[in-house]
């Protein structure tokens, strides 16, 4: 990573913030993979508490957007218990990938949903050329074998270190 870690932290989506959020994209070869940065905004708004956006910010610089979900009913029909909190969106700028932010920002949501008593963490992502799965396999997540709207389904346990 060119800069220290110390500078990385997540911040709140604010005003001041905003625009800089919101213009993110990733590579072109990756748009198939993840939703934009508007959509993902327009869906924290609406889902209200249950959604967690966050800027990944590198001193001054807005390099990322993370977004968690929290305690969410995850296939009511079948199982209104199943309450279930994990990552939701990740986007690196395609100037700022490669550099260890994403692995940050995964980390960061983890260590709050550690904070907030959650004792599983979920990630979805598309098959495929291109996919992330190498990238969550490596930080833990392990599949469930279900699938979400096409996506694969992992699972971390945060009970153990």
């Amino acid at each position: 990573m060119s800069t220290s870690v110390k500078s990385l932290r997540l911040a709140p989506v604010t005003p001041d913030n905003f625009a800089a959020v919101r213009a993110l994209s990733v590579r072109p070869d990756q748009e198939h993979l993840v939703s934009p940065v508007a959509k993902s905004l327009a869906e924290a708004e609406a889902h209200g508490e249950t959604a967690w956006p966050r800027a990944i910010v590198d001193g001054d610089e807005v390099v990322g957007f993370v977004m968690a979900f929290l305690d969410i009913a995850w296939n009511p029909a079948e199982d209104p218990h199943d309450i279930r909190s994990g990552l939701w969106r990740l986007n690196i700028s395609a100037a700022h990938q490669s550099k260890g932010y994403g692995r940050f920002a995964v980390t960061a949501v983890l260590a709050e949903l550690r904070r907030r008593g959650t004792s599983h963490a979920y990630v979805t992502w598309h098959p495929g050329p291109g996919t992330p799965e190498p990238f969550y396999l490596s930080l833990g997540f392990r599949p469930t074998g279900e699938e979400s709207d096409g996506e694969t389904v992992a699972v971390l346990d945060l009970r153990t270190p």
